[in-house]
């Protein structure tokens, strides 16, 4: 159909009308469909030199759809350079859809553009002052492009460019201040033209601010750019950021940002009175980030502090919750920033330790306690009350506790020796936490070892926090300045996160005219089963995929050395640990790992379950199992036919899942004669449509046969759905389980456990769920072990082999917390002797 039509829209290119000869070449450049691209040729290259200009403009646009399609054939024809003959185009219009097609083809290819000289950008300048304003936005994106030669063309640009700043369309302003801030880089700093353009730029983005709270937004985010790189815009314009009562709360928030960035000397006072102001606000939300922003401030603008201190305690005797716990959380980063200069206040925030229910708060408040604990008469008292509730608190405030006691002890042995011995023995002995656990352990070791290395260790100077820690590293600040009005500059992300945009192209071969219609159920088959009865669940939902594990860093390598050789007593170190750097988990023997599973039909007879009973199976009776073969899934099933007619003309297809299975080839059956059984192997593969079922494992089923379409479901059990290459290096399961948010991890005991660790470690290698490490402790063998999904979802495992016999304590972390249950269950059964 695509081919014939073409025919009448080549004919509609040599029609007297120019609407027509521009509509069909563009209706052509719709067609994305490969076959006809050669058609498109002769017509293309007609239009683009077209007397009307209507005619070459829309011929302009054509080049880039073609070019998303066929990219080798466009340049082969050299419509690129006619392209770009068009810049020189008398029509304005003409000459900015040019600029805009060069620019799509430069975005997704980086040709187009890399031609731009001097002579092209002088067009360029000269159309911008005739075509609409869209035509302005895509001539100034690709003059942000050009690189000129030296600081006198860059000028020249500039002043040609700078009109276009009192445009009332904010994409022409946003264009046009990219343009100016990318050449101002080629001007000097010093001379009076530069401060003249830095002085320019204000009114516009000030103006910007009046728009509509979209445009706003925007702007903000960008703004927030600009006064990275050039501080100064703005700085007299800070009453135009205070916040008006009938903001959003996403412009209200931006405008707290760019407030900041503004803060200085001469406007600090005025800043700390407008956001005590936005502290009464009832938008609990906007009030902590106000509170934030105090205490950046604070931090920003040294010769203010005090003012700004003054302002959060007076916030604290409002006495409202969120308010005091806040202010708590940005006076600690105050006293980092400062330290030993305004601890006068503590007394204060030891008041209202009873209102402190946020972690985060809770946490900054041992900080505090903890490190001015000599000058605090009762900090054992203080940090005892936390120290009551240790094993309900959050690993957060759990490492600060711990942190904020060992300093009380080396700062006042006498008062926190027994508060230090005590949450020792909780975080070693009680946490299933490994960051709060292996902290406890080189605590003690330091403690019992080197009180004079553990006080270098631990009361050691930190690093003074500055505002720089809210800035954006400099390569990426100057790839989102030179991105300014794009989403790369909405967001703050490279423009590389944001991906391909293109649509697909829809390609014909000879033989799809005479294809019956088919539902693709892999890469390698299709099957033309019917669907309209099977169940489809409503809210489909992808199942999380783990990130790719990183190799744990050298400084954390050389401090956990023997982290897990370490115990309660006076241990020795093994001497495979001596090394430090050679094995992050300490003095472990070589484990051999690897291999997979290598069960199948020839190894082990099948154990057939029963899926689909002959009742609902209209005769016919559905058993089946999975197992693993040399890396591949297979469904092994047996058909039996308790119907009085043969069956044949088999098929199979699955509903979408939650691990996109998917047969990997046709299901090869022969017809089944009455009461006879017959068997099949069906591989199976992971690249099939992605949806959430419940219970996570189900696969539902579709069988059709010479008699009917049946439809049933079964589970797939987890240990089928792990991979060989789940094992992990050492290093990188020891960062991954850091990296984990303690909240994902789930603790489980396993009973009637009857094997030992060295054969639980056998049993999960032979199912694909790799051993990384033993290590013995306390009379307990510890053993971490990794698997990895065919979605690649990771599973980090630890097991802890008591003395007594039967019993297992299991720790299971992983990003892709639905998996969890499964995996939970299968290890089970597994050491339980049951899989």
């Amino acid at each position: 159909m695509a081919i014939m039509a073409v025919n009448t829209f080549v004919r509609d290119c040599d029609d007297p009308n120019p609407l027509l000869r521009a509509l069909a070449v563009r209706t052509m450049g719709c067609i994305r469909v490969d076959k006809i691209t050669e058609y498109l040729c002769d017509p293309l290259r007609k239009c683009l030199k077209d007397s009307d200009p209507y005619v070459r403009k829309t011929a302009a646009v054509c080049v880039a759809k073609l070019y998303d399609i066929n990219a080798e054939m466009v340049e082969d024809q050299g419509f690129l350079d006619l392209l770009k003959e068009l810049l020189s185009d008398s029509n304005p219009m003409v000459v900015a859809n040019a600029a805009a097609s060069l620019a799509e083809i430069a975005d997704s290819s980086g040709k187009g553009l890399e031609s731009l000289n001097a002579s092209l950008v002088n067009k360029l300048l000269a159309a911008l002052n005739e075509c609409t304003e869209w035509g302005q936005t895509f001539i100034l994106d690709s003059l942000a492009l050009y690189r000129p030669a030296d600081s006198r063309e860059a000028k020249s640009i500039v002043e040609r460019v700078s009109p276009r700043l009192a445009h009332a369309n904010a994409a022409v302003v946003m264009s046009a201040v990219k343009v100016i801030i990318r050449l101002m880089s080629m001007l000097e700093e010093t001379s009076e033209f530069y401060d003249t353009m830095l002085k320019k730029l204000s009114p516009p983005l000030v103006t910007l601010l009046a728009a509509n709270p979209e445009i706003q937004y925007v702007a903000l985010r960008n703004i927030s750019l600009i006064l990275q790189k050039h501080p100064d815009v703005l700085a007299g314009d800070i009453k135009v950021f205070f916040v008006k009562y009938n903001d959003p709360i996403y412009v209200k928030l931006e405008k707290l940002v760019v407030m900041v960035r503004l803060c200085n000397e001469s406007n600090t006072k005025a800043i700390l009175t407008e956001l005590k102001e936005y502290a009464a606000e009832v938008d609990v939300d906007f009030v902590r980030k106000a509170v934030r922003a105090i205490g950046r401030c604070a931090i920003k603008v040294a010769s203010e502090t005090e003012r700004a201190v003054q302002t959060l305690l007076e916030l604290i005797e409002t006495k409202v919750n969120y308010v005091v716990q806040e202010a708590i959380i940005v006076i600690k980063d105050i006293f980092r920033k400062f330290p030993n200069k305004y601890e006068g206040i503590i007394a204060t925030l030891c008041e209202n330790l009873d209102v402190l229910d946020e972690p985060e708060a809770r946490g900054a408040m041992v900080w505090i306690v903890g490190e001015y604990a000599d000058r605090i008469d009762n900090a054992g008292e203080l940090l005892g009350t936390f120290v009551e509730t240790f094993s309900e608190e959050t690993v957060h405030v759990q490492l600060q506790i711990l942190t904020a006691v060992v300093k009380l002890f080396l700062k006042q042995p006498s008062s926190g020796q027994d508060l230090v011995q005590t949450v020792l023995s909780l975080a070693t002995q009680e946490s299933d936490n490994p960051d709060l656990r292996d902290r406890g352990y080189i605590y003690w070791r330091l403690l019992s070892t080197d009180p004079a290395a553990a006080k270098e260790v631990v009361l050691t100077e930190r690093p003074r926090i500055n505002e720089e820690t809210h800035m954006l590293e400099s390569g990426l600040l100057e790839e989102l300045i030179s991105n300014i009005a794009t989403l790369a500059s909405v967001y703050h992300k490279p423009p590389s996160t944001f991906g391909s945009t293109s649509i697909p192209v829809q390609r014909l071969s000879e033989t799809d005219a005479s294809m019956p219609t088919q539902r693709v159920t892999s890469d390698k088959s299709t099957t033309s089963i019917p669907t309209e009865h099977a169940s489809e669940p409503a809210a489909p939902a992808a199942v999380p995929i783990a990130a790719p594990v990183a190799a744990a860093p050298a400084q954390e390598a050389s401090l956990l050395g023997d982290l897990l050789s370490m115990d309660n007593s006076s241990a020795q170190l093994p001497p495979a640990a001596a090394g430090g750097l050679g094995d992050l988990l300490g003095g472990l023997d070589d484990l051999g790992l690897g291999g997979g599973m290598s069960n199948g039909p020839a190894a082990a007879a099948i154990r057939y379950e029963p899926w689909l009973a002959e009742q609902q199976g209209k005769g016919l009776r559905v058993e089946g199992s999975f197992a693993r073969r040399n890396g591949q899934l297979f469904m092994d099933m047996r058909f039996t036919n308790c119907s009085g007619q043969p069956l044949s003309g088999f098929a199979i297809q699955f509903n979408k899942n939650s691990f996109g299975l998917a047969p990997a080839s046709a299901l090869a059956m022969a017809a089944v004669m009455p009461n006879m059984s017959e068997t099949a192997s069906l591989p199976i593969s992971a690249g099939g449509q992605v949806q959430r079922m419940d219970p996570l494992n189900m696969l539902q089923i579709a069988v059709k046969t010479s008699v009917d379409v049946v439809y049933f479901a079964c589970n797939v059990p987890s240990q089928m759905l792990w991979l060989e290459d789940g094992e992990m290096e050492r290093k990188a399961f020891l960062t991954t389980w850091n990296e984990i948010p303690a909240s994902n991890e789930v603790t489980t005991m396993i009973n009637n456990v009857g094997m030992s660790a060295d054969a639980a470690e056998a049993a999960l290698k032979s199912r694909n769920f790799f051993v990384i490490a033993k290590r013995n402790v306390d009379a307990q063998t510890m053993v971490y072990a990794s698997g990895k999904y065919v979605n690649n979802t990771s599973i980090l495992a630890e097991f802890r082999f008591g003395p007594a016999a039967g019993t297992v304590s299991l720790a299971l972390k992983t990003r892709g917390v639905e998996v969890t249950a499964g995996t939970q269950l299968a290890l089970t059964q597994i050491l339980q002797g049951q899989a």
